[in-house]
């Protein structure tokens, strides 16, 4: 440690100076949080980040807020010729979503003609007949810069990464040795300080709440996302949030960036820093020119790091490449940097031993390896160490692609020129998507949102549909999102299935129920209009609603809370007018505890979390006492008192365990006991047959779709020994909702293992307790706002009263 300590030290005072200012205070105002342009003059001193902020990003237990954030930006394009700064848009709950854009000042004069020269390279039919394309892309890259987009903050108890902008940009704007020079003359830099402002408050205000108490250093009892928390890094196809919206379409769709460094950080417990080449699998719809950019750069950086010893860097693990979910620019022609530094508690320094170190997938921290090295002995961990990791690599990273200009735009040229070739007889060239339901216009936006073309076309059956070519930029995106993902079966040594870092399915056609035909030939079609409302389909809520929001954040409740909000006025399509069509409350465990639950609410929701978080929430001690204690018994008794009044109690994915386990039901889980090797499916989409004469399944087909992820599968119980009156005096008291079907496998898309244990077992089942009805979903009917095919089992089931 004390090695790492004195490099840190050295890296100050050479390299990274300018990044530990001193802690003068000059005494700046508060900004107007407008956007802020360029002054014409520069007549001031550029601050230090500790001049405005009255401390050093990156000293222990110290947290800027986002007002200080945008305080420091705004001083730096006010004294810096170097730095532009704007606010693109506003985040969820009205804070300025900010972007400072940081080059050479002969460059930031000349944004018109970069940003043209990008959306040339980026689309080469631009550049006229095909064989004039090479020579005009040969000039463009010789005037172009490589474009370098920066992102912060999305997951905002990762705190080192937004504190970092403040020290990068700084060094940036004001130093003058000869490194800092090429990369301003080379690159055009997009700086966003964080990709999630509310949650920076959200985290600080919390952490300053608890400072100095036992509670240091936990995280906020509710999202640092308003509605979808760590989810913010996985709508980067669906965009559903506005802060991806934003990043989108005013950053992404306008600089086409070569680059995308996306700062994170990871457990405490693990490498003290991670960087590509991504371990398998890779997306198979991107490009080998994107794997072979992230692979050299990630490589460049961790070697040039270890010749500065710092320790503990690991690559091709832990993190793959799979999802586009959290990687937007491997689909449009830009290379994704994923870093991940090891955190501390917030800001709280800590002191990990070597033997607590923990192997992760791909690396053993305690062993060099390959992919591991060199050791990191333990020792304290401050956020000063998170700085210095993560300031040295997005430099070195500004030096690659400064030092590598050409090729960088020269790759990024030849991905998009084979992305809108012609293809070739035999090959697939595209995709008939017919729009048989409203849903599809959600797919329609996703598709079009990133970029991609889409032509109304009327066939020789007079049927109206849309042509989605391959032929173009984003391709290869729409490509991802239409077709059937099949996740290769990845074993350990020991012959256990190897998890995917996220999900292994992302077909939004499936998830939406729209018809995808692949075509294979040129597709041959006239001009039709399309005459639609261009609204989604709305469920209106009748009755009182209650929705359960645990003291131990889940996510899955803001995926809910979101989905009930907008439901039938969804972004990106339309803006939400008037009142909410949904009514609902947020309820706590306090508020259920209390009793007479029927007096106020008609169905109650309880969102996918585990049955003991349910049950136990957080233990005592480790958050202040009336966030602690769960439901307890006093709730499941509350909880049964609603429903035998005739209440409706909705159970979502995991969930549905707790209410299996608390009232005794005549159910059980035939995948709870069952090894991975035996039944795996890691977030995957997977077909179920309906019982369409049951209210919940009304107005849907046979068949349909269940997104299924640390799902339940639900066997009826013969026999009623053991289950409480209310249970047993009934017969045919369960009734099967939806199934696996019997006959066929049940993948549609992703991975599975052991199908054969769910065929026949139930999904959805109701199962009638007094004079109400419990209501358990086996997948998540409304995951990550996507899965539009199955919202109507959601909200029938919330509607439908007992007969």
């Amino acid at each position: 440690m004390l090695r790492i300590r004195l490099l840190a030290f050295v890296l100050t005072f050479a390299f990274f100076l300018p990044l530990v200012p001193s802690q003068t205070n000059t005494g700046l105002s508060n900004p107007s949080l407008r956007t802020v342009h360029m002054a014409a003059a520069f007549p001031e001193r550029i601050p230090s980040p500790a001049e405005v902020l009255g401390f050093v990003p990156g000293d222990d237990r110290k947290l800027a807020s986002w007002a200080q954030v945008i305080e420091y930006f705004t001083a730096l394009s006010r004294t810096s010729d170097r730095v532009k700064f704007e606010t693109p848009g506003q985040s969820t709950m009205g804070k300025p979503f900010v972007m400072a854009t940081i080059s050479a000042p002969e460059n930031l004069a000349r944004l018109d003609e970069y940003q043209k020269i990008q959306e040339l390279l980026a689309d080469p039919r631009q550049l006229g007949a095909p064989a004039l394309r090479a020579r005009k892309a040969a000039e463009l890259i010789e005037r172009g810069k490589t474009v370098v987009l920066i992102t912060c903050g999305i997951h905002s108890t990762e705190v080192g990464s937004y504190l970092s902008s403040m020290l990068i940009a700084h060094r940036l704007a004001s130093a003058t040795d000869a490194n800092t020079q090429k990369i301003l003359e080379n690159t055009i830099i997009l700086l966003v300080p964080s990709l999630n402002p509310d949650g920076v408050d959200i985290v600080k205000n919390w952490y300053d709440k608890t400072l100095g108490t036992p509670y240091e250093g936990t995280s906020p009892p509710e999202l640092y996302h308003k509605y979808v928390g760590h989810d913010d890094n996985r709508d980067w196809y669906a965009f559903t949030q506005v802060e991806t919206q934003i990043a989108v379409d005013k950053i992404y769709n306008v600089w086409h960036p070569q680059i995308v460094h996306d700062i994170h950080q990871q457990g405490q417990y693990n490498a003290r820093f991670f960087l590509p080449p991504y371990m398998p699998p890779v997306e198979p719809n991107v490009p080998k020119q994107i794997v072979e950019g992230y692979t050299e750069l990630g490589e460049f950086i961790a070697r040039e790091m270890r010749v500065a010893h710092f320790t503990g860097i690991t690559t091709n693990s832990t993190y793959d490449a799979w999802s586009p979910s959290r990687a937007y620019s491997h689909y449009h022609g830009g290379v994704r940097l994923l870093s991940e530094t090891a955190s501390c508690k917030i800001a709280t320094p800590i002191t990990v031993k070597f033997s607590e170190l923990k192997k992760d997938t791909g690396y053993d921290p305690q062993n060099e390896s390959e992919t591991y090295g060199p050791l990191w002995r333990g020792g304290e961990w401050h956020l000063r160490d998170i700085t210095n990791y993560m300031t040295t690599a997005a430099f070195l990273l500004l030096r690659h692609a400064a030092e590598n200009r050409e090729q960088w735009l020269t790759r990024f040229y030849q991905i998009n020129k084979e992305a809108v070739r012609p293809r070739r007889a035999g090959e697939l060239w595209g995709y008939e998507l017919v729009p048989t339901n409203k849903n599809y216009l959600f797919l329609e936006a996703a598709l079009q949102k990133a970029g991609v073309q889409l032509d109304w076309c009327q066939t020789r059956s007079h049927s109206v549909s849309r042509f989605v070519s391959l032929a173009q930029p984003a391709g290869a995106f729409a490509k991802a999102m239409i077709e059937e993902q099949r996740y290769p079966d990845l074993r350990d040594r020991a012959g256990e299935p190897v998890s995917p870092y996220d999900v292994t399915a992302h077909t939004l056609s499936l998830m939406t129920g729209v018809t995808a035909k692949p075509v294979y030939a040129p597709f041959k079609c006239r001009e039709a209009d399309w005459c639609d409302d261009n609204v989604l389909p709305a469920y209106p809520v009748s009755g009182r609603i209650g929705l359960y929001k645990s003291h131990v954040p889940a996510i899955d409740e803001g995926w809910t809370r979101w989905v009930l909000e907008t439901n039938g006025n969804r972004y990106p399509y339309q803006e939400i007018h008037g009142d909410r069509l949904a009514t609902f409350t947020s309820v706590d465990d306090a508020d259920i505890r209390s009793g007479n639950l029927r007096a106020t609410y008609d169905a109650i929701i309880i969102p996918d979390q585990t049955a003991s978080t349910i049950l136990k929430g957080h233990e005592t001690g480790t958050m202040p006492p009336e966030l602690t204690g769960g439901l307890g018994s006093a709730g499941v008794q509350a909880l049964r008192a609603f429903i035998q009044q005739g209440g409706t109690l909705v159970c979502l994915n995991r969930a549905s365990t707790f209410a299996i386990e608390q009232f005794k039901l005549p159910l059980r889980d035939v995948v709870a006991d069952v090894s991975e090797q035996q039944f795996f499916v890691p977030g995957s989409i997977l077909r179920i047959e309906l019982d369409t004469t049951s209210p919940i399944a009304k107005g849907m087909r046979r068949e349909s779709v269940a997104w299924v992820e640390d799902s339940p599968v639900f066997e009826v119980i013969t026999g009623t020994a053991g289950f409480p009156p209310a249970v047993s005096a009934k017969r045919d008291v369960v009734h099967i909702v939806a199934s696996y079907p019997t006959n066929k496998n049940p993948l549609l898309s992703g991975w599975l293992l052991g199908e054969k244990r769910i065929r026949g077992k139930a999904a959805l089942v109701e199962i009638e307790v007094g004079k109400g009805r419990i209501i358990l979903f086996g997948f998540r009917p409304q995951y990550r706002g996507q899965s539009l095919a199955t919202y109507p089992l959601f909200f029938n089931a919330i509607n439908a009263r007992p007969q």
